[in-house]
């Protein structure tokens, strides 16, 4: 699908400096009422979170979904544990994957995909500091490059 039909939500802008992306998936969510209006609302902070497989299910941990303001009893747990959505053959392939040395699941960004809250998680693995050097190096040369063009 396009992404001209994704409203973005928010993103986790230090997945991709930490770890090296080696596929990604979208996945649903588990969600309560409340939890839908604090993330319509922006109240969601994706910075820590990881996401582990356990029993054949997926679960997402220490994604934190702020209180809704509109609400003041009956609001939910801001750290609670949230299962994903994925596909039975996606989370065979990721158990197979995760169990090797040094892959972790990490999500990557929340949207909105025809009305449905859905996120993007990533299998991936942990970058040495001599590859974020690399990147960050890279990534300046392509800087200066761009306004050496500009100048021309």
């Amino acid at each position: 699908m396009p992404k001209e039909h994704r409203k973005m939500i928010s993103k986790n802008k230090k997945a991709r400096h930490e770890y090296a992306i080696i596929d990604h998936y979208e996945a649903g969510m588990v969600l309560q009422g409340t939890e839908v209006k604090s993330i319509r609302l922006g109240r969601v902070n994706l910075k820590d979170c990881y996401a582990k497989i356990k029993k054949g299910e997926v679960f997402v941990h220490q994604m934190h979904i702020g209180a809704c303001p509109f609400t003041y009893y009956d609001n939910h747990d801001p750290l609670r544990v949230r299962k994903l959505l994925l596909h039975y053959h996606e989370i065979r392939k990721l158990i197979g994957k995760v169990n090797e040395k040094g892959f972790s699941l990490i999500p990557l960004d929340i949207y909105f995909k025809d009305g449905k809250i859905k996120m993007t998680i990533a299998l991936a693995k942990g970058k040495k500091v001599h590859d974020k050097r690399e990147d960050i190096r890279r990534r300046d040369e392509k800087r200066d490059m761009d306004r050496e063009r500009k100048y021309r």
